[in-house]
């Protein structure tokens, strides 16, 4: 009787043993294909806004960069008010040198009014006009004429679609410095919620700002750095998605989805201290037209700085 009942507990139990094991492996086959599914969709995002550049390298680099080293590097940021059957201009120029080693980022916003030679034109001309004439090639030419620094990497964005970003990351909070009004919003004094239409109106606001184009400058960077914040502490697969929706349809990059990868992994820690940069210049109207204009030993400070932060200097 006795070996009867261990018999039938070793077959239960074997039963129950099967069972968790069928358990784990259809567990492992559903996480597995969870996986893919992100991965799909994340390829697939970063297929749609990958544009590269017709050249190997920055012309002021000897060497490529090395991610998996850990080499500094740079990305010009574009904002373009892109519309329909319009290339449009970039009105948001931001240099961003990131360095792993000092695990900071400097992150540099350029006055779109800003008077330079225009790379591979031959003219001299607002800053932000090289985008129109010649897409991102041409803006990063005059940007690494302008700043005398390579130009590794290029990211733009089109503001129409910027506020898809915003509410794919669920919104972002920002220190306001004062109360003000654009679009039908009041944007009150300190700590405030953005959503992605209130994000696009909070930057674009210039004439009630007491610093112009610097107070807007500003106002750009706390919302990309929001953005940054936000999206680094994404946890829901929901969030994610929107995410990739967002960044396919309003993104272009020179990056590669490897590359992406290598600086997730190795430059994270930079993102924990970004220092935000500003040019100093004054307006001045020539042949009727509002430059901004920089002196000599203005871009000299700030073209050392950038480069020590690359570690070219």
């Amino acid at each position: 009787m006795e070996l009867r009942s261990e018999r039938y507990r070793k077959k239960r139990r074997k039963k129950w043993l099967k069972i968790i094991g069928i358990i784990f492996l259809l567990l492992i086959i559903a996480l597995g294909a969870y996986a893919y599914s992100i991965y799909k969709s994340l390829t697939d995002a970063v297929d749609s806004m990958h544009q590269p550049l017709d050249r190997e390298r920055s012309e002021k680099r000897s060497d490529d960069i090395n991610f998996g080293k850990r080499d500094p590097f740079s990305v010009l940021l574009l904002g373009v008010d892109e519309r329909q059957g319009d290339k449009g201009r970039s009105d948001t120029m931001i240099v961003l040198t990131v360095n792993p080693k000092k695990e900071s980022i400097k992150m540099l916003s350029i006055p779109r009014d800003t008077r330079t030679e225009i790379g591979g034109r031959g003219t001299v001309d607002k800053i932000n006009h090289a985008y129109a004439f010649g897409g991102e090639k041409m803006a990063i030419d005059s940007v690494e004429n302008f700043l005398d620094i390579p130009i590794d990497h290029y990211g733009r964005i089109n503001m129409e679609g910027f506020k898809d970003l915003v509410d794919a990351v669920g919104g972002i909070t920002v220190q306001n410095d004062f109360e003000f009004k654009q679009d039908g919003y009041t944007f009150q004094k300190g700590l405030i919620y953005l959503d992605g239409d209130k994000a696009l109106s909070y930057v674009r606001m210039r004439k009630a700002d007491p610093r112009g184009d610097f107070g807007r400058q500003e106002r750009q960077r706390k919302v990309i750095q929001g953005v940054i914040n936000k999206g680094l502490s994404i946890s829901s697969i929901t969030r994610f998605d929107n995410i990739l929706d967002a960044l396919g349809s309003n993104v272009r990059t020179d990056l590669t989805f490897s590359e992406m990868m290598d600086i997730q992994k190795n430059y994270r820690a930079a993102t924990r201290n970004i220092e935000q940069m500003e040019i100093s210049g004054k307006g001045q109207m020539i042949n009727g037209i509002y430059y901004y204009i920089v002196s000599d030993a203005e871009k000299q400070r700030i073209q050392n700085e950038l480069k020590e932060h690359l570690e070219i200097i």
